[in-house]
């Protein structure tokens, strides 16, 4: 990248909101067979990817066992309790062929939890825990501490913004957050904090965030996704 992402941090702690403006200028395709996208719904915030998901277009389904993989062109892993989502995963015989899907080159969105899910590396993790892979970097669960440590702030994302325009800061909300503390040659930083600490990171079709758009009504993270999606 050119130039390094900017923050500029808010007070207060995390909510939701409605769609930005954008988002609720975007088109909705009503009917069309766009890009079937699953929802790994064993725990966390599947309800609200699926809506943004759904208002970007997309056919959704929510997946909760090896075989609903077959049937989707892209994945979400919600944010949630990551060691929860992990342990549903053995015991629904989930973890191995998710390992093998995004191996195989399954496009992945991973938010929050979907991030220490995807890390090659963890740091604090639970006991036991495991991770599916997918991005070559490290990263720290429950970077920030405490529930009541959450927070929202404005990032610049190179990434997604349009040739040769700025475009409008992306609102962030980090609940209970983890941090990449360090990335691989096979992975690019798309965003970080002031101190350097990255927040976003993608590997070919992978995606990893550390906080929340779906939380925001940010759809821009989401739209590329499926970007990723339809090019795969």
């Amino acid at each position: 990248m050119s130039r390094g992402p900017t923050v500029t941090e808010a007070p207060g702690g995390p909510s939701a909101v409605a769609p930005t403006a954008a988002a609720r200028d975007a088109t909705t395709v009503v009917g069309a067979a766009g890009p079937r996208i699953g929802v790994l719904a064993l725990q966390g915030d599947v309800r609200e990817h699926s809506r943004m998901l759904e208002h970007l277009g997309a056919q959704v389904m929510t997946v909760r066992r090896p075989a609903d993989l077959a049937e989707v062109d892209g994945l979400v892993l919600p944010g949630g309790e990551s060691t929860v989502i992990d342990r549903l995963a053995g015991l629904t015989g989930l973890r191995e062929p998710l390992r093998e899907a995004i191996a195989g080159g399954l496009p992945v969105l991973g938010t929050c939890a979907g991030l220490i899910l995807l890390a090659a590396r963890l740091r604090d993790g639970g006991p036991g825990q495991e991770t599916f892979g997918g991005l070559d970097v490290t990263v720290r669960r429950n970077a920030f501490g405490r529930q009541t440590e959450s927070f929202e702030t404005d990032l610049v994302v190179p990434a997604l913004e349009g040739p040769g325009a700025d475009g409008p800061p992306l609102r962030a909300a980090f609940i209970r957050a983890p941090l990449i503390e360090e990335i691989g040659p096979a992975a690019e930083l798309l965003a970080a904090l002031p101190d350097g600490r990255g927040v976003a990171a993608r590997q070919g079709r992978v995606l990893g965030l550390a906080f929340h758009p779906e939380s925001t009504g940010e759809t821009r993270f989401h739209e590329l996704f499926l970007q990723v999606v339809r090019e795969s």
